[in-house]
């Protein structure tokens, strides 16, 4: 896996899907000042990234979730990438909105699903972890069990962690911060000292940004 991980990192960066500015810092819609900025859909449009990624997530569920019997996107970021590779393996596919629709049938998951199936929840990114883990208790309160998720990529944020933790949900990720900063130095797409923001960074990003103002 981290062969992948630095190569989905390379991707990303080479696409500009992930940006790193830590002298110019990005506002994510949380308020939070950030010094990189990640936009996974940005990978659909560059086949060889996008069929790399489709790939890398059914290698990644044939490897490690073996039972699974059902794929689930979030929407709206990992629908696409979950339908393509629930297509690699062959298994039903899902999405899971955000919250239940306001009208129509008032689904939360639209697709077929059976009560008691086994899924593997694709996400395009981990932050936080709250709107991924959104996703899993819609899945578990429909009855499916849910072997797990896998994303494109994490900050490695210990609140997302301790999320999954919590609740008792694995998570396995093609790429993360770690493998990014690596890949970045070696490529030298950023200097040493950029280096060093950005770890700061990731150990509070909350409060990162208040010595900036």
């Amino acid at each position: 896996m981290e062969d992948i991980a630095k190569k989905t990192a390379g991707f990303l960066l080479q696409i500009k899907a992930i940006k790193l500015q830590p002298s110019n810092p990005f506002t994510w819609a949380s308020g939070w000042k950030s010094p990189i900025y990640c936009d996974n859909r940005k990978t659909l449009s560059f086949p060889e990234v996008r069929s790399f990624i489709a790939s890398s997530f059914a290698s990644l569920v044939k490897e490690l979730y073996p039972g699974a019997e059902l794929i689930a996107g979030v929407a709206t970021g990992a629908i696409a990438h979950g339908a393509l590779a629930a297509d690699r393996m062959g298994l039903p596919f899902v999405y899971v909105r955000s919250g239940a629709k306001e009208h129509g049938l008032g689904n939360q998951i639209e697709g077929f699903w059976l009560p008691g199936q086994k899924v593997v929840v694709i996400e395009d990114l981990i932050s936080t972890g709250g709107s991924s883990l959104s996703a899993v208790k819609a899945l578990r309160d429909a009855g499916c069990e849910v072997l797990g998720m896998a994303a494109i990529f994490t900050y490695e944020f210990k609140k997302a962690a301790d999320g999954f933790e919590a609740e008792n949900c694995r998570l396995d990720t093609l790429s993360n911060y770690t493998a990014l900063i690596d890949t970045a130095v070696k490529t030298g797409y950023i200097g040493n000292e950029e280096v060093e923001t950005l770890r700061k960074w990731r150990l509070d990003p909350a409060n990162w940004g208040l010595a900036l103002q």
